[in-house]
């Protein structure tokens, strides 16, 4: 071959390589492109550490992930989650407040004493009866004891997640495709951790729906306080709002039982109020020396404080209305 056919057949294989080498490169970037959005705005912006065979991803505090507790129930995308709510004994209800007040292992100790199950659904949000009441008469739970955060839960506000739900066709989608990432995210993580970060995320027990934070976030701890009555012309309204939600309950008003986790400003009057429009006295301990670890959610060790007391003055009742719910089906 001459030397005119070699530089010929180098130029023409360099021309066919030509689209080959731009679309690696192209591949390239869009993989690339991916990744890191994945890295700071995704799944991937959290730690995988929490993940276990009772235990899901309920929150990644990354922009392009967030919440997915939220379909998980909605949608029934964790059947032992959701049979969980339905198979509890006791179920308490509310916001993040309750979550973190009521996840130490303190709490199941007591209930395991009391050979009940129970079961914590606490949504981010703030969610309101808006959300909770078609999420209850989907799930038809039997429980004989609800617990339940007053804190704003008896409004007619809408959260970003509970509008999403109601208004947009898409989200079943949506909510499976994060639940499809939860696997990538394990096996990523798992095998190069260094891959990963360190954002905040919330992990949720399956059959107690405790929560388990891993990550970190720059939160400021605050001292827990009460705050100055507001939005005083609605406390009718929202104990409106709380009958009707009540009356829709299948249980015993005696085994209803309010509280008000406290905060910092904690909305104590309004709560007060509300439970004595509906006749139900409001069991929330008045504790020294409690913080937040965020300005809104007890630490560890106020939560625990908190929450033996809760049980301490709660106690009685519980067993009580458990006690009533055995010898019925006796």
């Amino acid at each position: 071959m001459s030397s005119k056919d070699v530089l010929e057949n180098e130029g023409a294989w360099r021309q066919a390589s030509r689209p080959i080498a731009y679309s690696l490169i192209l591949l390239l970037a869009v993989v690339c492109t991916v990744a890191y959005k994945l890295r700071v705005d995704g799944i991937l912006a959290c730690p995988a550490s929490g993940y276990g065979s009772d235990a899901y991803l309920s929150d990644c505090q990354a922009s392009a992930y967030g919440d997915y507790d939220h379909g998980a129930f909605w949608f029934g995308l964790e059947a032992q989650a959701r049979r969980g709510v339905a198979e509890a004994d006791v179920l308490l209800v509310g916001s993040s407040r309750l979550q973190f007040a009521f996840s130490d292992v303190a709490i199941a100790d007591w209930f395991s004493a009391a050979e009940a199950r129970y079961y914590l659904l606490g949504f981010s949000h703030s969610e309101t009866t808006v959300f909770f009441a078609p999420l209850l008469s989907k799930i038809q739970p039997r429980a004989k004891v609800y617990v339940i955060n007053v804190d704003r839960f008896f409004d007619d506000r809408v959260s970003p997640p509970t509008e999403q739900i109601l208004e947009r066709r898409d989200m079943l989608e949506r909510y499976q495709e994060k639940q499809t990432w939860q696997s990538v995210h394990r096996a990523v993580c798992t095998l190069m951790p260094y891959v990963c970060g360190n954002a905040l995320a919330v992990f949720r027990m399956r059959e107690t729906g405790a929560w388990r934070t891993k990550g970190t976030a720059p939160f400021e701890a605050k001292d827990v306080s009460d705050g100055q009555p507001s939005n005083v012309e609605r406390w009718s309204d929202y104990a409106s709002l709380g009958e009707k939600f009540l009356a829709q309950l299948p249980v015993d008003r005696n085994c209803v039982l309010l509280t008000i986790v406290p905060t910092v400003g904690t909305k104590r009057a309004e709560a007060m109020a509300i439970a004595e429009k509906l006749g139900i006295g409001l069991i929330s301990p008045r504790i020294d020396g409690l913080r937040t670890f965020d300005g809104s959610h007890l630490d560890e060790p106020s939560a625990r404080r908190w929450s033996a007391a809760f049980l301490e003055e709660a106690g009685p009742q519980i067993r009580k209305c458990l006690g009533h719910a055995q010898a019925s089906k006796g």
